[in-house]
């Protein structure tokens, strides 16, 4: 392997990630083949398009030509410019699981800079778009948690409901989020997207949330924040209740 290879970038940083961890039980098997493709040699974009799945080309980052906008550039030319490192590696895993909601967020954008330009201040539309790329959640639960969340209840949603929780799945979707949870720590706090309905599977869900994204549901900021290890089984320490306490974190609904 070359000495000056962009995957001696990468791969100090992908071997840092804790696949056991039950948060990247979606993402697990094709992350595990993208990083053993980045330790035999290849760079991070070529890794990621070996999985096919993909309804970008991923290239380096500096194929992004000078002053265009990342968005508009995925969406003119179909091709996501790739830096070496978590972050985008992420990014690309989320394209290959969930297509159809990542190709609308980049309409979206793509519709916000063509109407807007690119200005400092990003809008209250582009601004919900970024903090669904980068930060969302997907919660799959009975109404009981959804209500508890909602209303930040808690002690009921992480004590009292507790039990529900086995019927219920919460799927990370974005890049920045499963980035910073390869250092995992209990201020992390996700955006769960509201208003989903029961779905019985990963592709069904990309389906629904492709379709329900607009610009108007995110202008009105459609989020419920959660401390992800507050999870039950997701973190050991949770197990001990009075880690919920902490109101630093599980911040009561204003």
């Amino acid at each position: 392997m070359a000495a000056d290879a962009p995957v001696s970038v990468a791969l100090p940083a992908l071997e840092a990630i804790d696949w056991d961890r039950p948060w990247l039980d979606l993402w697990r098997e094709p992350g595990q083949r993208v990083m053993q493709a980045v330790a035999a040699g290849a760079g991070l974009p070529e890794a990621l398009n070996r999985e096919r799945s993909a309804p970008v080309r991923f290239v380096p980052q500096t194929e992004l030509p000078p002053g265009e906008a990342y968005e508009r550039y995925i969406f003119n030319s179909g091709n996501c410019p790739t830096r070496e490192g978590l972050h985008d590696f992420f990014n690309g895993l989320c394209w290959m699981r969930f297509p159809e909601t990542k190709q609308r967020l980049n309409q979206l954008q793509a519709a916000e800079i063509a109407a807007a330009g690119v200005a400092p201040l990003r809008g209250p539309v582009r601004d919900a778009l970024t903090v669904f790329d980068e930060n969302a959640a997907l919660l799959l639960a009975p109404q009981p948690l959804w209500d508890a969340l909602i209303a930040r209840d808690w002690p009921l949603l992480f004590v009292e409901l507790r039990p529900l929780w086995a019927e219920a799945q919460l799927v990370l979707f974005g890049h920045a989020l499963l980035e910073k949870l390869v250092y995992p720590r209990k201020p992390i706090t996700a955006h769960v997207y509201r208003d989903q309905p029961a779905i019985d599977s990963i592709a069904e869900l990309d389906a629904w949330v492709a379709g329900d994204l607009s610009a108007a549901k995110l202008a009105g900021k459609p989020f419920a924040p959660l401390p992800v290890l507050g999870v039950p089984g997701w973190w050991p320490e949770n197990e001990d209740f009075s880690f919920y306490d902490d109101a630093m974190v599980f911040r009561p609904r204003r």
